[in-house]
């Protein structure tokens, strides 16, 4: 898995206009890498249709073809809506590897990509996303 080059966002607020904007559990996870407990999120169980957008910039970032059930306690996708609309960054906090997952428009926090651990997608892939950083457009 390769990281997009990292490149400015388009949507780009001072940190005193992101927390008017956000609540503070979202500018917690969006603005400072939290993660939303598992199971919890407005969105784990959704099988609604429609558009994923970044709930700090409104930008579109996944579809609810590719979301899928991984039973991790996060909502779950197994491809972007376009190979643009993420930047995947080498995250090495929690003592270990991982490839955080960002808004490429205003670069918020999304949650994590895992690879290769047999998941049943066409791309072998689970984005792992908090829900609280999501909002959903439904179809029609």
């Amino acid at each position: 898995m390769s990281s997009a080059p990292e490149k400015k966002p388009t949507f780009e607020l001072s940190d005193d206009e992101w927390r008017t904007k956000l609540t503070a559990a979202e500018y917690a996870v969006l603005r400072k890498a939290g993660t939303e407990r598992p199971f919890v999120g407005e969105y784990t169980d959704t099988t609604t249709e429609g558009v994923y957008k970044c709930r700090a910039c409104d930008a579109e970032l996944f579809r609810s073809t590719e979301k899928f059930e991984s039973h991790c306690g996060w909502p779950s996708f197994f491809d972007p809506k376009d190979t643009d609309a993420v930047i995947l960054k080498v995250d090495r906090s929690m003592g270990m590897k991982r490839t955080e997952v960002l808004c490429s428009n205003c670069h918020s926090h999304l949650g994590h990509v895992f690879e290769g651990e047999g998941y049943p997608t066409p791309t072998d892939q689970r984005y792992c996303i908090n829900s609280i950083s999501l909002t959903l457009e439904p179809k029609g």
